[in-house]
């Protein structure tokens, strides 16, 4: 039902892929957002290349993004994108390779397609709602699936955005938590939907809408769960677009223990 807007959604992602490696490769200015986050060239050209070619291929959507000023009108229209142009700006800044082009579409406040790319890699991640989760590599495309694992976890943990509340909560596994890594950006929620971990969390204020749309849907339809930290599914096109109870995925239900 989906496959035109996620046709649109990959072709915009990859059109910004190219800006954004092209100024990966320089030495870019970096600037400080009011909210105290960093910005680059690489953020505002690549909105700028997404969200005009979202808006020529549907001019009707309203467009949440975070490198934009927010239109309030978009709380009216039942199809809204919701695009983080540079997932990760630290690690961009930081050259670690770990940063995530982020695009979904919202429908009445769900998600129902999400594309993510990896742009140092070329790796594209996208779901559409009851369509299924796909990996998109080197010309080869396959269904992807969460891990079955319910007994060892491999856990992943943000570069940016450690707390000691996520660390009192891992504690609660012992030692059916084999591995723990720590990764940058949306890269977490492919892993999880790929099935090569089985739980992420986010017990902080610090991600809004753009930062988990995509990732929800991707780790849904790969079988997964993405909830609130108490049970409930995110949902979108809010008036308040801070995700403030924060967030946690995982493979399934069972793997949660908050």
């Amino acid at each position: 039902m989906w496959e035109k807007q996620l046709a649109v959604a990959i072709k915009a992602g990859q059109l910004a892929k190219r800006t954004i490696l092209n100024i990966y490769k320089t030495h870019f200015k970096v600037e400080i957002k009011k909210d105290k986050s960093p910005v680059t060239t690489a953020d505002k050209k690549a909105n700028k290349i997404i969200s005009e070619y979202l808006s020529e291929a549907y001019p009707d959507y309203a467009i949440l993004s975070e490198e934009s000023k927010d239109n309030v009108s978009r709380l009216k229209n039942d199809y809204v994108w919701v695009i983080d142009p540079l997932d990760g700006t630290t690690n961009f800044i930081d050259k670690n390779d770990e940063f995530t082009i982020n695009i979904a579409l919202v429908h009445k406040h769900k998600v129902v397609v999400g594309v993510i790319i990896i742009p140092t890699t070329g790796e594209i991640y996208y779901a559409t709602n009851h369509g299924g989760a796909f990996y998109s590599f080197n010309g080869s495309v396959k269904e992807i699936h969460v891990s079955r694992n319910k007994k060892t976890i491999r856990a992943l943990l943000s570069r940016s955005h450690h707390s000691k509340k996520e660390e009192a909560v891992f504690k609660k596994y012992g030692s059916r938590i084999v591995k723990k890594t720590y990764v940058g950006a949306a890269i977490k929620s492919c892993l999880i939907a790929k099935g090569e971990a089985e739980l992420s969390i986010g017990l902080n204020d610090k991600t809004k809408e753009w930062d988990t749309a995509a990732c929800q849907i991707l780790v849904k339809e790969a079988g997964g769960v993405f909830f609130e930290p108490h049970g409930k599914w995110l949902t979108y096109n809010r008036k308040d677009v801070t995700n403030k109870k924060g967030y946690v995925m995982s493979n399934c239900k069972k793997n949660i223990l908050l």
